[in-house]
């Protein structure tokens, strides 16, 4: 095997939203390793089809406020582009584009297939380009949000078909190899950064593996975590946030419960979280590209395999209508206060899926 110098490598990060942007970033920023003390020497090609995203960075100005100006202007190391062919140069390739559902709660993989075939084709330009005694067998590693098996079965076949090299081949000096490493960005989070969150790691086989794990534990504070394999780490992504959906969505249906009883839900809360081991959640609308997203990559894998999910849906079902039991509730107020509810104007305060966040992507505040 011959891998792209760890401490030396050019990076290219195919999606420059809240995950590619400051992963872009830090890779630019940190120049002395974190795990080993040696120097780093890296370039960062930050890759993007969005022509107005990438002049506002060039500009030095991030709309997700997950970046400030003085970082960006700092990153010397970076490189923002839309052309393809700058990609050829890369060693590493990391994936971050969005993975949504369509209008049917389906898994719309459209985004992570597109950025495979660039891949693929940027490999086969590499090849042609780069002279054979010099040639190090790539390494592409995905941080979208998939359920278990898309990288192995869905990615890799596309990059293998449209660069032409061979998957995990110790013994091919022309061939590419693989990893995953999800995401954990929490938009509008000073405090849990990239670099503040434990990060797991996986590889196609144990030197890339490794490799891996050596690399992004060169600039994450938190260290990180060897999964056994890509599809571990894949599931493990994917569970985090239906844990945490089913958890909300077991709060909501007791305010609901607690709604008819005509006790305060969060006068409940209060007291139950007195015992060590009670887990303090609270109700509302579960929106954004993450928690009311990733629990449908897993039903959809999961009724695939012959498995049909109960608790997961339930789940679902309660997340998904607390936009329209929240107006039934505000309605009936509205009725016993006398009011005009035809001609009745409304003020929402907050209209982001979150708190200090700007994204409005999948905000449960529009049902």
């Amino acid at each position: 095997m011959n891998l792209p110098d760890v401490h030396k490598c050019t990076i290219a990060i195919i999606g420059l939203g809240y995950v590619g942007l400051p992963l872009a970033v830090e890779f630019s920023h940190i120049k002395q390793s974190l795990r080993n003390n040696k120097r780093l020497s890296r370039k960062v090609i930050g890759f993007d089809i969005n022509q107005k995203r990438l002049e506002e960075l060039k500009r030095g100005l991030d709309h997700t406020n997950e970046i400030t100006t003085e970082k960006l202007k700092l990153c010397s190391d970076l490189f923002f582009t839309s052309n393809c062919k700058e990609l050829s140069k890369a060693d590493v390739y990391i994936v971050t584009v969005p993975t949504p559902i369509d209008k049917n709660k389906i898994p719309d993989l459209t985004f992570i297939k597109n950025a495979s075939a660039i891949v693929g084709d940027s490999l086969k330009k590499k090849v042609i380009e780069v002279e054979t005694s010099k040639y190090r067998q790539p390494i592409v590693i995905f941080e979208s949000t998939v359920y278990p098996g898309v990288t192995e079965e869905i990615c890799i076949p596309i990059i293998e078909e449209k660069s032409g090299l061979k998957f995990n081949c110790e013994i091919d000096r022309f061939s590419f190899f693989c990893g995953y490493s999800p995401e954990r960005i929490n938009p509008g989070d000073k405090k849990h950064t990239l670099s503040n969150i434990m990060k797991i790691t996986s590889g196609c086989n144990h030197k890339v593996s490794n490799w891996i794990d050596d690399f992004y534990g060169s600039i994450i504070k938190a260290g990180t975590f060897k999964a056994k394999s890509i599809k571990v780490a894949e599931a493990a992504k994917v569970i985090e946030n239906t844990q945490r959906d089913l958890n909300i969505a077991l709060v909501n249906e007791l305010s609901m419960i607690f709604k008819e009883l005509e006790i305060d839900t969060l006068d409940v809360l209060e007291a139950a979280e007195t015992k060590w081991n009670f887990m303090p959640f609270k109700p509302g609308l579960v929106g954004g590209h993450c928690i009311g997203v990733d629990p449908y990559y897993l039903t959809y894998k999961a009724e695939e395999v012959g498995h049909h999910p109960q608790v997961v849906t339930a789940g679902r079902r309660i997340n998904d209508g607390m936009g329209s039991w929240i107006v039934n509730e505000l309605l009936k107020k509205m009725a016993l206060n006398g009011n005009n509810i035809g001609g009745a104007k409304v003020l929402i305060l907050g209209l982001s899926f979150k708190e200090n966040c700007s994204d409005i992507r999948n905000t449960k505040i529009i049902d």
